[in-house]
């Protein structure tokens, strides 16, 4: 993976990380099923009329439009909104990069070297250390919901990776009109237009304005700039090498979470964080250099 690629990934683990705070912002604000649906709504107006199709095959734009889109932020939202830790939340839907590991060995067959597994072990380790210590802070219920999120998460990864396409922004963005529809009958089923129009009448308040501009982050920078990245990286690497980046995530959110929301790491945390940021290098580390005929051996996505 070259160090372009691995300096965009650290990118995108940094606005993911502080995505987690515009979310909680967002929630103070909007219906969390109505929160999504508002989420993409706004990507996906301007993409119809602008943006070309990304001539891929329109079940892989679904795949991952209801992986990466609906099911990992309806899960996520709710779970938030029943009570689960911003920090915790960011450190837990990063069980998605060994969930997408898993997948991409047994669905596409991507091979998983020795030192991956050993970085993303290592990294794992210190996800569930933080969890431990946290574990406490948490019902179980929310803990299920943002588990959820991470799978649906992975599936889009691989709907992703399925879809090759020419253009990968051109793809992020239609994936964006198709969580809308599902999210707002949810909205509808489980929080009633009653909440809705309650939540849109009041965004003159500070809570509302609040609201408007955690909203505003997670629609241009946690989606637009980062999935956008995020989509690039994992059309030109393996998802076994770029999943790893993020489990950076955490480290930002229980960051970020301790400065705004004074969320107070324990030292067992920040020790679990830096064993994070260890297996992210070790599962990142190139490969020692491989001859012509090697290379040409080498099946694409090794």
């Amino acid at each position: 993976m070259p160090t372009r690629d691995r300096l965009l990934a650290a990118l995108v683990a940094v606005l993911w990380g502080c995505n987690f705070l515009a979310i909680h912002a967002t929630l103070g604000q909007f219906p969390p099923m109505f929160a999504g649906a508002l989420r993409f709504v706004v990507i996906a107006i301007p993409t119809v009329l602008f943006v070309p199709w990304p001539r891929v095959k329109l079940r892989y734009l679904l795949g991952y439009g209801l992986g990466f889109g609906t099911g990992q932020f309806a899960f996520l939202f709710i779970a938030m909104d029943t009570g689960m830790p911003t920090g915790l939340a960011s450190l837990v839907l990063q069980a998605s990069a060994p969930f997408t590991v898993l997948l991409g060995a047994v669905l596409l067959r991507e091979r998983v070297s020795a030192r991956q597994l050993i970085g993303i072990l290592l990294a794992v380790a210190g996800m569930a250390a933080i969890a431990w210590q946290q574990a406490g802070h948490a019902a179980l219920l929310p803990v299920i919901l943002t588990l959820l999120a991470a799978l649906s998460w992975a599936f889009g990864n691989l709907s992703m990776r399925r879809a090759e396409p020419d253009n990968p922004l051109h793809l992020t963005l239609w994936m964006s009109v198709v969580p809308p529809l599902p999210m707002f009958a949810l909205s509808l089923l489980l929080e009633g237009p009653a909440a809705q129009w309650h939540s849109l009448t009041t965004l003159g308040t500070p809570t509302g304005l609040l609201g408007l501009a955690g909203l505003a982050y997670v629609v241009l920078l946690g989606t637009v700039v980062g999935s956008g990245i995020w989509t690039t990286l994992m059309r030109r690497n393996p998802a076994g090498v770029v999943a790893p980046f993020s489990l950076l995530v955490p480290v930002v959110g229980l960051t970020a979470s301790f400065f705004v929301l004074n969320e107070q790491p324990s030292v067992l945390e920040i020790v679990a964080a830096a064993v994070v940021i260890g297996g992210v290098l070790v599962g990142s580390l190139r490969r020692k250099p491989v001859s012509r005929l090697e290379e040409e051996l080498l099946p694409a996505n090794a």
